[in-house]
């Protein structure tokens, strides 16, 4: 680092709004005490998820498929919502409070699921069964939207706190110090490593209780931890540093838009020291060609200062260089946030399709009967032990050999694409031979003789993938947005997420209506014995084969922003900018 390290870090202040102290604050222990709010949210929304559909079905008594939707849509929104969370972070309530409010709902939430899943009245009758004809009541509008109730508010809390728990968690170490950016860099693997750790909890211990004990005691369970950690939580209040909210950074990125569209016909300054500029030396972003048109938005005119001699610019009007370049770097976001939303939709298989597959299949060791929806701890599993090789042995060795901290997050993006690619082509396979077990016994006994083991290789490899996936986007989309808009930028990466489950539920819709006909049930027929679920599944290696190419082609073409003490001031040739058009 240049320079000499001082006591305090420059754009960071403590609870009461001082300059911080290096020595007293930030570091692993308020990173950690952060990360217990992770660990609870993710323990509370995965051990709902993985079990809900067996309470729609068989609690409520709701078709199979409306049960499946009613998770998707659940799962969808909560991270959909993560949008909404940085968004409010970033512009009016600071990631502290947004954390504190948010994890309070969801803690609400939690409680709200344990009190409708204990009520007699807020759930039908048990079915009454008279000979071989079982009468089943479904639940009512009323216990439907209790349910629905306790559901989104769980998602509205995930939603609000998701997106600010990791850039919090990053606020504790300063990017300008060697030792602590190196911690930094560890941060993101521990990060993922711990909210893992509580997804195992969820889909073994919770899972357990769930069925063993009963549901209102797990969702309990999970709204008394949530208490906890949030306690926890602040008690850290006077450790943390704090980041100024730069203002409403929507509102930033359409003043910008609105300036350019304005100045649309006027011709560039001869050199870019002309542009505007208000913004300390320190905090400056150096200019850059592409997307040349919203350099316009920095033009001065006449007309674009206030009257009376006011210095302060219309923001309508005028933007200056470095907001202009914060916009840029957003832009510059959106080719690899759209090219990553495929591999969650090749996730969604795995605790859909894939625990159908498992259901069908021998899963006995022993006397004991592994659940169908347990085969998810071997993804669970592989996730961590990928985190752990790639912390004590990958970056190890790739620091020695390259000098650097690890794979940078391209590059483990990348990864967890090609991971997740060929983990659909295992799917495939796998299927296809149990279609050909089916086809030996002619569907003649309920649990084909074919062990469910077979279906290993494709949750280890989208489940390492993810491991990659999850660290790299969450890394990328934190070090590469504007300070300002961090938060922001972590509720968009949380949104492929989001999308993908949607775009998966939109791509089942779409192959059951091509591929059904008036002799055959499709691809996705309602017993996956009687379908071509290899043919689905070979069908997202090809997609992702296709997206992994247009990704590659989007990293090619990404250009990272760098900071600069001033703007560089450089004429150019002919007096015009080199332009990258938008």
């Amino acid at each position: 680092m240049d320079g000499k390290v001082t006591n305090t870090v420059a754009d960071a202040v403590d609870y009461k709004g001082f300059p911080v102290e290096r020595s007293k604050t930030g570091g692993w222990l308020p990173a950690a005490l952060i990360l217990g709010i992770e660990i609870c949210e993710r323990l509370s929304t995965m051990g709902i998820a993985v079990n809900l559909v067996t309470y729609l079905d068989g609690t409520m008594h709701l078709p199979s498929s409306t049960s499946a939707n009613i998770v998707t849509d659940f799962m969808g929104t909560s991270f959909l919502l993560c949008f909404l969370g940085g968004f409010l972070a970033d512009s009016f309530l600071g990631r502290y409070k947004t954390i504190a409010i948010f994890a309070s709902v969801q803690a609400l939430g939690t409680g709200m699921l344990a009190m409708s899943t204990k009520l007699p009245q807020l759930r039908p009758p048990p079915c009454n069964t008279n000979g071989a004809i079982q009468n089943c009541k479904q639940a009512n509008g009323f216990q439907m939207g209790i349910l629905y109730l306790s559901l989104y508010i769980i998602a509205l809390g995930t939603g609000g706190l998701k997106s600010s728990v990791s850039g919090f968690g990053t606020d504790q170490f300063d990017e300008k110090d060697d030792r602590e950016r190196a911690h930094m860099a560890y941060f993101f693997n521990r990060f993922f490593f711990f909210i893992t750790t509580g997804t195992l909890m969820a889909v073994t211990v919770l899972v357990y209780i769930q069925d063993g004990v009963g549901r209102s005691v797990a969702y309990g369970i999970c709204s008394i931890s949530m208490i906890i950690a949030i306690l926890i939580f602040l008690s850290g209040t006077k450790r943390y540093r704090y980041k100024k909210s730069l203002g409403s950074p929507i509102v930033h990125i359409f003043q910008v838009i609105v300036a350019s569209m304005r100045k649309k016909k006027l011709d560039f300054p001869s050199s870019i020291g002309l542009f505007f500029e208000n913004y300390p030396e320190a905090t400056r972003i150096r200019h850059t060609d592409q997307f040349s048109c919203l350099d316009k938005a920095a033009v001065v005119t006449e007309g674009d200062f206030g009257k009376n001699g006011s210095s302060d610019p219309n923001p309508w009007k005028l933007c200056s260089v470095t907001q202009v370049e914060e916009v840029k770097m957003m832009v510059r976001l959106l080719p690899v946030w759209a090219t990553t939303i495929i591999f969650w939709t090749t996730y969604a298989q795995l605790i859909t399709f894939s625990v159908e597959q498992a259901s069908t299949m021998e899963r006995s060791i022993g006397n004991f009967q592994i659940p169908a929806g347990s085969l998810t701890v071997f993804f669970v599993g592989a996730i961590l032990i990928t985190l752990a090789v790639y912390d004590r042995l990958i970056m190890p060795i790739w620091k020695r050999w390259k000098g650097k901290e690890g794979f940078t997050s391209l590059q483990r993006i990348a990864i967890g694409l090609i991971l997740s690619t060929l983990g659909m082509a295992a799917a495939a396979i796998a299927e296809l031979k149990r279609l050909s077990v089916v086809r030996a016994v002619n569907g003649n006994t309920s649990t084909l003789p074919l062990s469910v083991f077979i279906l290993i290789p494709q949750f280890f490899l989208v489940g390492s993938g993810e491991a990659f996936i999850y660290t790299g986007q969450l890394d990328f989309f934190i070090t590469q947005s504007p300070k300002g808009m961090k938060t922001m930028s972590t509720g968009l990466f949380l949104t492929t997420i989001s999308l993908g489950f949607f775009f998966s539920s939109f791509l089942v819709s779409v192959v059951k209506r091509v591929t059904l006909s008036h002799d055959r049930q499709g691809w996705l027929a309602d017993n996956i014995n009687n379908g071509r679920l290899d043919l689905f599944y070979w069908l997202l290696a090809v997609l992702s084969f296709i997206n992994l190419g247009a990704y590659l082609v989007c990293t090619l073409w990404y250009k990272p922003q760098t900071s600069s003490k001033a703007v560089q001031m450089e004429s150019v040739g002919n007096g015009s900018l080199a332009e990258e058009k938008c």
